[in-house]
């Protein structure tokens, strides 16, 4: 019997490194390692490189072909000899907050921005984190010669055939995230780098979908890799009418488009894919964490706050914005959390854990109205990440987003997904290879389409109505 070709992908995500090896033709995955990366904003691309090296130990026998899905829009300045002037600055950290207001205010708005590359940029992007570190490290940028993202970093060093910063690589999905790579013409807008920089920089050549841009020491092809939802949408092979929503430390709502989009509210970032179409997507800064964070106030676990979620006969007007870390869409980088309509009658475990499933879940039933009103169809869908376990969110998830739900299989998608650009790269096919995605259906929705109405109707009203206040909170004390 022959032995199957193997590849691996790599999830260069926020928490951690996760490899996969699988077989390139069916995609079963026959080995898996995960190594964590520090709680921290900014992080030395170091301590990735370690979680690689223990992530892939005893994995990588017999590997022909590797790529890596990485964080999106993480700045990793480099001098020129290629090494690192500050630590990678990703892409939740705030700090650019007000950066962003300038930036977006200098190119003549959110329009300009949405017609020059196809999202409106928000702290998260990388050219609103060069404008910050100009200012906040200029000893930094001033050695800085090339700018790259966090999966440009790892697939450049993983090559033992690489060059210097001229030869750094990205590709079109995760340099449509920088802020300066527009979807629209496939190309870079150098000037926006020299408008948030003060000068230009090297910028990483942006590679075919299924080139192969190197070789490992071992001798093993890498594959152009990918941003971390790109290769989510590849893991999960989205089909025309899905949408998927990822509830991890993220929210995330993406759909594939033949199309490119350009929304100039800014909650749409008008993304690349990994396969030479587009990936719309929208992006929350709070999700999972939304719940966990309610669990250890109420001196829970999570599964005692699915239950009691579960077992509220809902939330009684009581609504969480779960803005904990800031967030990202809509954008209120200096928000915090607010809860509205508390009484003694909602000021009740049960209640407070409806209202959290409630308020993370309304949040990304905005963010899929918004893909909506890019003119996408949304027939399905896919609910992944890790609170989507959750039996409450289950049951609450398809009234409020308005679409059938369906549970893809547990899988580390991105690395998924960044195995299966290796298999393609290594087949020199035209298109990726199929590999079979298994999806499950919940349990029915314990919500009426009219209760989910109500819901939804209440948290914008709270929404609209504190707006003000969220997005300043640092001038609270002054406001007194």
């Amino acid at each position: 019997m022959t032995e199957p070709r193997l590849v691996a992908g790599v999830d260069c995500s926020t928490q951690a490194t996760k490899v996969v090896v699988c077989d390139a033709a069916t995609g079963e995955v026959l080995r898996e390692g995960r190594a964590p990366h520090p709680d921290a904003t900014q992080v030395d691309p170091a301590e990735w490189w370690a979680a690689w090296q223990s992530a892939s130990d005893g994995l990588l026998d017999g590997v022909s072909a590797i790529s890596v899905g990485g964080q999106q829009h993480g700045m990793v300045l480099l001098d020129p000899a290629g090494e690192v002037v500050h630590p990678a600055v990703l892409w939740n950290d705030t700090s650019s907050a007000d950066a962003t207001l300038e930036l977006v205010s200098e190119l003549g708005g959110p329009e300009a921005w949405a017609a020059a590359v196809g999202s409106v940029p928000v702290s998260s992007f990388t050219v609103t984190k060069l404008r910050w570190v100009r200012g906040a490290a200029p000893e930094a940028a001033a050695r800085a010669a090339a700018v790259a993202l966090p999966h440009d970093w790892l697939t450049h060093r993983l090559a033992a055939d690489r060059g210097g910063i001229e030869d750094l690589t990205t590709d079109r999905g995760d340099a449509s995230g920088t802020g300066w790579w527009s979807p629209i013409t496939n190309s870079y807008r150098p000037d926006l780098v020299e408008l948030a920089f003060g000068r230009s920089l090297s910028l990483p050549r942006v590679a075919g979908p299924a080139e192969i841009v190197g070789h490992t020491a071992s001798g093993a092809a890498l594959a152009a890799g990918t941003g971390d939802n790109m290769a989510a949408a590849l893991g999960l092979e989205l089909q025309p009418g899905d949408v998927a929503v990822s509830l991890g430390t993220s929210g995330t709502a993406f759909a594939t488009s033949a199309s490119s989009t350009a929304d100039p509210s800014g909650f749409v970032a008008g993304f690349a894919d990994a396969t030479g179409g587009y990936l719309p997507l929208v992006c929350t800064l709070n999700a999972a964490r939304v719940m966990s964070a309610t669990a250890t106030l109420l001196g829970m676990d999570l599964a005692a706050l699915d239950e009691a979620a579960l077992g509220s006969s809902g939330s009684g007007g009581l609504v969480m914005l779960p803005y904990l870390d800031g967030e990202r869409t809509p954008d209120l980088p200096h928000s915090t959390g607010l809860i509205y309509g508390l009484t003694r009658a909602t000021a009740q475990p049960s209640t407070m854990a409806r209202a959290a499933v409630e308020g993370m879940l309304c949040g990304l039933a905005d963010a899929v109205d918004a893909l909506r009103a890019q003119g996408l169809p949304v027939e399905r869908v896919l609910l992944l990440g890790g609170a989507a376990r959750s039996r409450a969110v289950q049951a609450l998830a398809p009234a409020l987003l308005g679409a059938p739900v369906v549970l893809p299989e547990p899988a580390e998608y991105v690395a998924l997904g960044a195995a299966r650009q290796a298999a393609w790269a290594l087949s020199g096919a035209d298109t990726p290879p199929t590999w079979e995605t298994a999806v499950s259906k919940p349990e029915p929705s314990i919500l009426t389409d009219n209760e989910a109405t109500q819901i939804r109707t209440l948290y914008a009203a709270v929404l609209a109505g504190t707006r003000p206040l969220l997005a300043t909170p640092r001038d609270w004390p002054a406001k007194r």
